[in-house]
């Protein structure tokens, strides 16, 4: 691992934040697209 020196605990909180933020938003795509899927089957089922 490189040397960040004084700014490890900084980079790295900021590291994590960033892959936690984008893990959500990946998280919030997959259910909202699940969701919209089964509506539109629902809705093209009863016509």
């Amino acid at each position: 691992m490189i040397d960040l020196g004084k700014y490890t605990a900084v980079v790295l909180s900021a590291y994590g934040a960033t892959f936690a933020l984008l893990g959500g938003l990946v998280v919030a795509t997959i259910v909202s697209n699940s969701r919209a899927r089964r509506a539109l089957e629902a809705h093209e089922k009863n016509g």
